[in-house]
């Protein structure tokens, strides 16, 4: 019994020896079966292509051992495996093959295309890459629309764009001349894992947008500057201004008078009418189309002219004003008038007349008439006159009073009178007393 029980022992030893040795052993593998995966690095890229177009798949390895590297498709179907092709899929087609890259061509990619493909290199354990391979369906040509083909000036309206048939998704912008509009967008999805994308516009319209472009912009990674584009027409009320054709400057009695009257609108007005506000207009004018002609004009045909149109829009009006001046006249020169006095000097009325129009005249401006002018001719003269025999009467009342009042005079005072005892005796006697009162002289001049 004690011989078994040895022998059991030394069995159970070295089973136990033999599975830890095993058991290094296979650490000893799978260490170094690890450093050898880490070692080596797979790598692949994403890929977007267009529908019709190719793409092209890139396997590559860093630091290969020899190892092999095959590329699969998204249901895990080997279509290279190395360089040789087990998929009978003819659009398939190697590109380059060597220790450290795989390099495959679909051609004609369509929608079925799409998906994950796989790298893989066969090491212990194997690695893999991924390539996903996302298909760009390019959106067909947009439509563009609106809710009226004529809109009138101060409404609302509204334009909608549609662009079908696109992966992903596209995005639409509005463009008003050079000027960018925000619009409301709504995506679809088909069935087929396709978009609709519809957006709407909607803006009020002023006579500036007339013959302007309305541009609906379609933005996708397949497509660039695909658009469509509509030209905006609208309707205005008519724009009206009056033209004076002749004469030009001042309007004076007997003259002609000629006016047009210049019209834009959309539609644009066939019909034109002239009035006199308040008042009917001459019985002799003319009114040909636009145009209304007056001849021998005088004051009584002074008022409002109006210019009214209309179309389909609207109606409006424009106003002209005339006011008729007096006539024109020759104007008389002025007479010279000059005037000599005795001790003073006056300034000749000639100048002065001459020089007071010229003053009146600056004061003036165009408007002024030559009845106006030949009346302040005559003001000027009058007061000039009236100053000069002022001055001259004064002259003569001056002189006369002088000569009236100058003269030289001799007396002889009383002598002695100062030993007078009064006023008496003085004078009685005074040296010739009242004896040579003959004597006094005066001279006048």
């Amino acid at each position: 019994m004690k011989q078994v029980s040895n022998m059991a022992n030394t069995s159970n030893g070295s089973l136990a020896t033999l599975l830890i040795l095993f058991t290094i052993s296979a650490a000893i593998h799978t260490g170094a079966a690890q450093f050898s995966v880490q070692s080596q690095n797979l790598i692949a890229d994403n890929i977007s292509v267009v529908e019709g177009e190719t793409a092209t798949i890139s396997c590559r390895v860093k630091n290969n051992d020899d190892s092999v590297i095959q590329l699969l498709n998204p249901n895990r179907q080997t279509i290279y495996f190395k360089d040789v092709r087990p998929l009978k899929d003819a659009r398939f087609q190697l590109v380059n093959f060597s220790d450290n890259e795989l390099r495959v061509s679909l051609s004609n990619v369509s929608l079925s295309d799409e998906g994950r493909y796989v790298c893989q290199l066969y090491t212990d354990p194997p690695q893999e890459a991924y390539a996903d391979i996302t298909v760009l369906v390019p959106p067909g040509n947009p439509i563009i629309e609106s809710r009226e083909d004529i809109v009138r000036e101060g409404n609302e309206t509204e334009i909608t764009c549609t662009s079908m048939g696109s992966k992903p998704a596209a995005t639409i912008k509005w463009m008003k001349g050079d000027k960018e509009l925000q619009g409301k967008s709504k995506v679809e999805a088909t069935y087929d894992r396709m978009f609709t994308v519809t957006s709407w516009l909607r803006f009020t319209v002023t006579r500036e947008d007339d013959g302007v472009p309305v541009v609906c912009i379609v933005d996708h990674p397949a497509v660039k500057d695909f658009q469509a584009q509509k030209y905006l027409e609208v309707q205005y009320k008519p724009e009206v201004t009056i033209k004076v054709e002749f004469p030009q400057g001042l309007i004076r009695e007997g003259e002609n008078l000629e006016l047009t009257c210049q019209v834009k609108g959309k539609p644009q007005p066939h019909q034109v009418n002239w009035v006199r506000v308040d008042d009917e207009v001459p019985s002799h004018a003319v009114i040909t189309g636009s145009d209304l002609f007056i001849e021998n004009l005088n004051k009584s045909y002074n008022g409002t002219y109006r210019c009214v149109v209309s179309n389909s829009v609207g109606e409006t009006y424009a106003d002209y004003i005339l006011y008729v001046r007096d006539a024109l006249t020759t104007t008389p020169k002025p007479t010279t008038t000059t005037t000599t006095t005795i001790s003073t000097t006056t300034s000749p009325p000639d100048i002065i007349q001459d020089a007071a129009p010229s003053t009146e005249a600056a004061a003036h401006d165009s408007q002024a008439g030559p009845e106006a002018q030949r009346l302040d001719h005559a003001v000027i003269g009058g007061v000039v006159a009236v100053v000069v025999f002022a001055i001259l009467c004064l002259l003569i009342v001056l002189g006369r009073y002088f000569a009236r009042h100058k003269g030289t005079y001799f007396t002889h005072e009383a002598k002695g009178a100062d030993d007078a005892a009064d006023a008496d005796t003085a004078i009685i006697n005074a040296e010739g007393g009242h004896n040579n009162s003959d004597e006094k002289k005066e001279y006048y001049i």
